[in-house]
């Protein structure tokens, strides 16, 4: 089956929202595991799911478990990361 069959809309946005579930529920986990005082998800690993598409699942947990709400430099660079996706939307958006 050619890429170009399985790039519909129903499955972009289904794995756009399995992205932002999988993000979202990582930022709980970390949570859970800070005050627990277990190993943590690295900050790389919750920046890396924001990259790939998990920004919205991002702020969600953060403003839901109220989850590295004020650490920087992760603060900044989530910031950086959801203003690069909102510009690649607006240019796809813009251009197709």
């Amino acid at each position: 089956m050619p890429l170009t069959a399985l790039l519909t809309l129903p499955n972009v946005l289904g794995l756009f929202a399995l992205i932002n579930l999988t993000t979202f529920l990582l930022f709980g986990f970390d949570k859970l595991r800070a005050g627990a005082g277990s190993g943590r998800v690295s900050e790389g690993a919750l920046l890396a799911w924001a990259l790939f598409g998990g920004s919205i699942g991002a702020y969600a947990g953060r403003a839901l478990f109220r989850h590295k709400t004020r650490k920087q430099p992760f603060s900044s660079h989530l910031y950086q990361i959801a203003m690069l996706q909102v510009s690649a939307t607006v240019l796809a958006a813009v251009c197709f």
